[in-house]
């Protein structure tokens, strides 16, 4: 069996006049390629808050192996259509996740941003304006400053949304070679039940004081529509 990355063990998390989750029970594996799905206002958000250590749980815990410090994390979060006049290149907002407040980069470092970019197709265009690229291409650039540290999971946060078809598929696919050739873990938060059956291996399905966790190869899309309440 999979080593988990990290264990969810009966996680509760209340806001005043509202719980969120109560005894929420799942494992992360590492490796894994794991879609969360759910109705808006289920909490997908808020679970990845609780991940990050943005949230505190209210009840159980969140486990990381080997620990907490030692997993690098990735984040990739909803498309957000930047102004024209956006001045940093691609390959400089790629190498933001690396300089901190130093304004140089390192021979080591100038190459993780070659290979981040090479790998999400960006390398031609790095030094256009991020602002005046498509939004597939700017949604890529945050995909590849997500994973110039190369981290062990990777978060995207309804990453698709308000992407067209062809570039949500370009996009996922991107992201799927990521896990298959480099074994990087993804944590995929969406309400698009075809691209997560599609691309996830597991599935971890939302509902108010409900939860479903199974193998996406054993659910129709159909299936996954009447465990989450979701619209297809």
């Amino acid at each position: 069996m999979t080593e988990p990355l990290i264990a969810v063990q009966h996680l509760g998390i209340s806001f005043p006049n509202n719980q969120v989750f109560k005894d929420l029970d799942f494992n992360i594996e590492q490796g894994d390629f794991l879609t969360v799905i759910g109705e808006n206002g289920v909490g997908k958000t808020t679970l990845i808050r609780a991940l990050l250590g943005m949230i505190k749980p209210t009840a159980g815990q969140i486990n990381y192996y080997p620990s907490k410090k030692a997993i690098k994390v990735g984040y990739v979060p909803q498309f957000r259509n930047l102004d024209q006049e956006y001045p940093l290149t691609i390959e400089d907002f790629v190498s933001l996740n690396l300089k901190g407040w130093r304004p140089w980069l390192s021979k080591a470092e100038r190459q993780q941003v070659a290979t981040a970019l090479a790998v999400t197709n960006l390398k031609k265009i790095r030094q256009r304006p991020l602002g005046m690229v498509s939004g597939g291409e700017k949604q890529r650039a945050y995909l590849a400053q997500a994973i110039v540290q190369a981290p062990q999971l990777l978060i995207l946060d309804e990453s698709t949304a308000s992407l067209d078809n062809e570039m949500k598929y370009e996009l996922l696919n991107l992201v799927q070679n990521l896990n298959q050739t480099s074994n990087i873990t993804v944590f995929f938060v969406t309400p698009d039940l075809p691209l997560a059956k599609q691309y996830a291996k597991h599935y971890l399905a939302l509902k108010p004081g409900q939860q479903q966790f199974g193998a996406l190869a054993d659910m129709s899309v159909e299936q996954l529509k009447e465990v989450t309440n979701v619209n297809v």
